[in-house]
């Protein structure tokens, strides 16, 4: 009987102490560690470059980010409606609005941190003007990106949309004037585009500047044409789930990303291709 009473008092003591050390550690598996964890999903390059330049700052005001890097832009919007990650950075504003329209997500816009200006590449042609009659342009299969990529060619002479319509807004099916008769073609998965391109298909393929760096394509001197940054709609954003952007740690981390430190450290290392913004 004695060994029965000893060994009981013994598992009760050891119960206590495993739940008292329990209660001592963090939802982010450090023990004592009062920091707050937020994690971010995000492409590579600069999405992740970028934030994990912001890693220590946000350290010192008592956010531990984590970093979850994804290869496409379906994803991420995937994982932040599932609640695993708590924001995402890889899309700009029209995107966003375009993937809660199919989608049905409920998110909002936390911030805009960079802009992108999307190129457009060509291994047989110096300029857009030299493009053949009936030549491939070859885009992303993505609507929320044509008229950005439409508003380019428009620019330079090649066609004419309708009159009116927002270059957010518009699509192939508004084009009103196409003299060389080019074809678009929005069908190929954004991530695949560089290797398009570097097979030399298509007269010309349209990449997005963070898949063209993450090739090792220069996006400033390598294009045929790249849009102008400036009053350009296409922000790319903190993405979070509607009613967290006044969130304590969503708000530190845009008020890092917007600091001078990392506006410099983006202006710095891309030297163009990417374009901070503090709004």
């Amino acid at each position: 009987m004695k060994k029965k009473k000893w060994f009981a008092a013994f598992a009760a003591s050891a119960a206590l102490a495993l739940g008292l050390t329990a209660c001592g550690t963090s939802d982010s598996g450090k023990s004592g560690s009062d920091d707050k964890k937020l994690i971010v999903g995000a492409s590579n390059i600069p999405h992740a470059k970028i934030l994990e330049q912001a890693k220590p700052l946000l350290k010192k005001k008592g956010v531990d980010l984590e970093i979850k890097v994804f290869q496409d832009y379906i994803l991420p919007n995937k994982a932040l409606d599932n609640k695993e990650i708590d924001a995402n950075y890889f899309q700009h504003i029209p995107y966003m609005e375009s993937q809660m329209k199919d989608q049905g997500y409920k998110f909002e816009n936390a911030g805009g941190i960079h802009i992108e200006p999307i190129g457009i590449y060509s291994k047989k042609y110096k300029k857009l003007q030299d493009l053949p009659k009936g030549g491939t342009i070859i885009m992303r299969d993505a609507v929320a990106d044509e008229g950005r990529i439409l508003s380019i060619f428009q620019q330079n002479g090649l066609i004419k949309l309708k009159p009116g319509v927002k270059k957010t807004d518009a699509t192939i099916k508004d084009i009103v004037e196409n003299p060389k008769k080019l074809k678009f073609q929005p069908n190929i998965e954004a991530g695949l585009l560089p290797q398009v391109y570097k097979k030399n298909q298509g007269d010309a393929v349209v990449i997005n500047a963070n898949y063209a760096l993450d090739a090792g394509l220069d996006p400033v001197h390598d294009p045929i044409a790249v849009e102008s940054g400036k009053d350009n709609p296409y922000v790319n954003i903190i993405t979070v789930r509607k009613g967290d952007k006044n969130r304590k740690d969503i708000k530190t981390l845009v008020e890092v990303l917007h600091s001078k430190e990392i506006q410099d450290y983006i202006t710095k290392t891309y030297k163009g291709a990417v374009l901070p913004v503090d709004k």
